[in-house]
């Protein structure tokens, strides 16, 4: 157990972050799934609005600290050459 007052606060903080984060993984894995899905059954609108939605989110998750820089832009880098294959 903490026994400081700001390692006290530390532990509430991070209690409250990882909740957060889960969160956000959680939709983050939920959308690739749904992108996956549209791609797997060959609609490329469908595919489309989903990548956006993906790149958007993972946009967020980046501002806010949840995912790194670098992993969001790799993530959207495969979205992206999925989404505009010829």
């Amino acid at each position: 157990m903490a026994n400081t007052k700001s390692a006290i606060k530390a532990a509430r903080k991070a209690i409250r972050l990882t909740t957060r984060n889960k969160a956000v993984k959680t939709r983050l894995k939920s959308l690739h799934k749904k992108f996956d899905a549209a791609a797997k059954a060959g609609d490329a609108a469908a595919a489309k609005a989903a990548g956006a939605a993906y790149a958007s989110a993972m946009d967020k998750a980046t501002k806010s600290g949840v995912v790194h820089k670098n992993a969001a832009g790799r993530a959207k880098s495969h979205v992206a050459k999925f989404v505009f294959a010829k």
